[in-house]
């Protein structure tokens, strides 16, 4: 049992008092209202730094493509030029406070598009596998990819068939392999 003449913390409980807190609870609303710590703020600035050196990274028909305000590209343009580290780290450092005024969420988003191949071009690739897989297999799947894809080359499909199947007997280099993956996916991206 504690003693009365200690204190809470003393005891090793905290009391929270009022004067120790300033105001009672404040809502959810004012804590997402109060200001950054510095760190956060720095955490901050350095991703977008990070995101202001992609963007000298990146080719001029995609900077174009972002259509960035005419301050921060031609930054970009005199990042790209300067070829002293310290006077290119300071242009860096410029780029990052230019980025501030900008919405970085739609450049993510687009970065992200280029960085990822979409849905479709997975699904073609794999596609182009499987098939690759079933020519080489089974001896009707070239009747089978002939009747889906008529405007498919049965002549050539079937010599790269039977060169893939002789060089895997062989055990040489995989070049008619490739070349058949190469001419199924451009079967499959002529017709999607």
């Amino acid at each position: 049992m504690p003693r009365s003449d200690e204190t809470p913390r003393q005891q090793g409980r905290v009391a929270i008092t009022r004067s120790a807190v300033g105001t009672p609870s404040r809502d959810a609303t004012q804590l997402d209202s109060a200001p950054l710590s510095k760190t956060r703020r720095k955490h901050a600035m350095q991703a977008l730094q990070d995101l202001g050196v992609t963007l000298v990274s990146l080719s001029p028909a995609r900077l174009d493509a972002l259509a960035l305000p005419q301050k921060l590209a031609e930054a970009i343009a005199e990042a790209r030029r300067l070829t002293q580290r310290e006077a290119r780290r300071r242009q860096l450092q410029f780029i990052g406070r230019l980025m501030r005024e900008v919405d970085p969420a739609p450049i993510e988003a687009q970065l992200a598009r280029w960085r990822e191949p979409g849905n479709a071009e997975k699904a073609r690739v794999a596609a182009a596998e499987r098939w690759r897989e079933q020519l080489l297999s089974n001896a009707c799947a070239l009747d089978e990819l002939c009747a889906q894809w008529p405007v498919a080359d049965r002549a050539k499909l079937a010599a790269l068939v039977a060169r893939a199947a002789e060089e895997h007997a062989h055990g040489s280099p995989p070049h008619a392999y490739r070349a058949l993956f190469r001419a199924l996916n451009a079967l499959l991206s002529r017709n999607s």
